[in-house]
């Protein structure tokens, strides 16, 4: 099969490798469409601790059923499917309370396993044996099946949140993750949503999700405007969609008393911040981080991308066959678009 074959920092190789065999207990799918996440492309150009190259990135994937090993039940050749990321051990607390993206052994696909730049992956047994395939609802394409894996870790972030009707919510990173939690906000009550980014070309982008509010904080006091459009008080909701060590010193200058903060986009390795707790003390704030997902916000994500709650459509600018692999990451990478999308 071909396949997208990760060989070190900027350095990927389109070639012939093994087509999977199937195992016991095991499911192979074949590849219809795998977005580009943010981690494939920090991968990169940056490289990953945990990938060990060769290995084949890409993990938000959609496809069909090619082969199912024996023993495998619920599952058949055809069936069209989303794949969950997370693989957890299956025996520990977070498990069993379906957090697998919590889980202290977590493997995810496309790190501890291959990935979907290429025509087939494999689902191993544990993956199977957790329901990571999930069935793509009627209606729904591939290509925006595959941004369910991205808009659930956002419904993951949002669930602490608990946005709700007369909500101020600023967002900072107007990136694809930005605008889900835009949606998100929207679809939850929010009164205003303002969006924040230094890209004048992501902002424009973004004009279509409905937002309050516009602002390249390369060019404005991004925690004076807030402060303006509050009269002082703050955003009762701040979500930082962007890996910015600065943007989450920040929020805690804009947030309202009793806010929420969500730490989403996590700061490359060794960067930190600091904070002035006294501000978490005396405000009553709420701090709250999010990684990944669970099945549950799979099928959440699967069910808004189907009701046309959330127009996947509008979020894909860019689709590429698996062959231009290197101009879709650099794509992704430029911020001239948002979701971009391999066709294996």
């Amino acid at each position: 099969m071909r396949a997208a074959v990760y060989l070190g920092k900027e350095s990927i190789e389109v070639k012939d490798v093994d087509k999977p065999k199937v195992g016991d207990g095991e499911v192979l799918v074949k590849v219809e469409s795998c977005a580009i996440c943010g981690t494939d492309i920090r991968t990169y150009f940056h490289g990953h601790h945990a990938i060990k190259p060769p290995h084949i990135l890409g993990h938000e994937v959609a496809g069909t059923i090619a082969e199912t090993g024996a023993g495998v039940e619920g599952y058949k050749t055809g069936q069209k499917v989303h794949m969950v990321t997370e693989v957890g051990c299956g025996r520990c607390g977070f498990c069993r309370q379906g957090r697998h993206n919590l889980c202290p052994d977590l493997r995810a696909m496309a790190y501890y396993y291959q990935g979907g730049f290429a025509e087939y992956i494999l689902i191993p047994k544990e993956g199977v044996m957790q329901g990571n395939l999930l069935d793509i609802p009627a209606g729904l394409s591939y290509d925006e099946a595959t941004l369910a894996e991205p808009l659930s870790c956002c419904i993951n972030a949002q669930e602490y949140l608990g946005i709700t009707f007369g909500d101020m919510v600023l967002v900072i990173g107007a990136g694809p993750i930005g605008c889900f939690h835009v949606e998100l906000a929207r679809l939850s009550g929010a009164t205003k949503i303002v969006l924040a980014d230094i890209s004048e070309e992501r902002l424009a982008l973004a004009k279509k999700f409905g937002v309050t509010a516009l602002v390249n904080s390369a060019k404005e006091d991004l925690v004076g405007r807030i402060k303006e459009m509050t009269a002082g008080c703050g955003a009762n909701v701040i979500i930082t969609a962007c890996p910015d060590p600065k943007a989450q010193e920040q929020a805690l200058q804009m947030i309202a008393p009793r806010g929420r903060i969500c730490f989403f986009g996590g700061l490359p390795g060794g960067k930190t911040i600091t904070i002035e707790s006294n501000i978490i003390h005396y405000k009553e704030l709420s701090v709250f981080g999010a990684f990944a997902s669970s099945a549950p916000q799979y099928r959440q994500a699967l069910e808004l991308l189907a009701g046309r709650s959330i127009k996947g459509a509008d979020m894909i600018t860019h689709k590429f066959p698996l062959e231009k692999i290197r101009e879709a990451l650099e794509t992704a990478r430029s911020g001239k678009g948002l979701k971009v999308i391999i066709n294996p």
